[in-house]
């Protein structure tokens, strides 16, 4: 990863940047970041994701061993927040008040740019953790299922929201806005990178029978259906995307990997 990218820097500093964006890991940045080298940066946002859920996977092999798998599964949940500062959680809660509170399309981004959190988001962000919690209980009965659900819901997601980048523009109404910055366009290397780390990951699952082909293809085909929804959904709010939506999809993606594979775990012992 030395070899420089048409910005300067090289492959990298690149992953630097897409784990301090992500994350809350302290990265000391040598070089000064632009727009362009977010919009690159993008390409190894799966592969932070990656990181972050062998992070949690090991941590709840250490915890179980000591600890109940509900409460060693509430522990690598708050580590989850503690590792990315609730950086997603966040998005799907703003996108919620935004879009439940506002009628006109500047309305919905000034209620997302809100620090505040308002009735639909505090419904919808409660909602979501304990349907995490409880899945992920569910599936502790397999440490098997665990593992790959803890890290493809981690990376998948994270596909599947950036990709979103390569299919709809920005909000422009709130360019000028924004705090932070975002990634506002994906290349096709970078979108293949994307591409080739989720299926890197499902290939080594299925290699060391984490999950059979059938159970992978409905994880394959549930992620396809939230991201057609999710971008039908922004596209008929706000005619585009902003980064909470982006956090939205990526919460909504882990979550079905999750409740696909709580469904597999069913039908298989039955």
């Amino acid at each position: 990863m030395s070899f420089q990218t048409q910005t300067g820097i090289t492959q990298w500093q690149l992953l630097q940047l897409a784990v301090s964006f992500l994350t809350r890991i302290p990265i000391a940045l040598r070089f000064e970041v632009t727009g362009e080298h977010l919009n690159q940066a993008s390409r190894y946002f799966a592969l932070v994701g990656l990181g972050l859920g062998v992070v949690m996977a090991l941590t709840f092999y250490c915890l179980q061993l000591i600890l109940p798998n509900s409460i060693s599964v509430l522990l690598i949940m708050a580590l989850s927040l503690l590792m990315t500062g609730a950086f997603h959680e966040d998005g799907w809660a703003d996108v919620w008040d935004g879009f439940g509170g506002g009628w006109q399309v500047s309305q919905k981004l000034n209620i997302m740019k809100d620090s505040r959190l308002g009735t639909y988001g505090a419904a919808a962000l409660i909602i979501m953790i304990l349907l995490k919690y409880q899945s992920l209980l569910i599936l502790a009965d397999e440490m098997n299922l665990l593992v790959f659900a803890i890290v493809a819901g981690q990376c998948l997601s994270r596909v599947v929201a950036t990709s979103i980048i390569l299919s709809m523009d920005y909000v422009s109404e709130d360019a000028t806005a924004k705090v932070k910055p975002l990634a506002m366009h994906l290349s096709t290397t970078s979108f293949i990178i994307l591409l080739l780390t989720g299926a890197l990951l499902c290939a080594f699952a299925v290699f060391l029978q984490l999950l059979n082909w059938q159970g992978l293809l409905l994880i394959i085909v549930s992620l396809l259906l939230v991201r057609f929804t999710m971008i039908a959904w922004f596209k008929h709010q706000l005619g585009g995307y902003t980064g909470d939506c982006l956090g939205a999809a990526q919460q909504l993606s882990e979550l079905s990997i999750y409740i696909v594979l709580v469904a597999v775990m069913t039908s298989t012992a039955l």
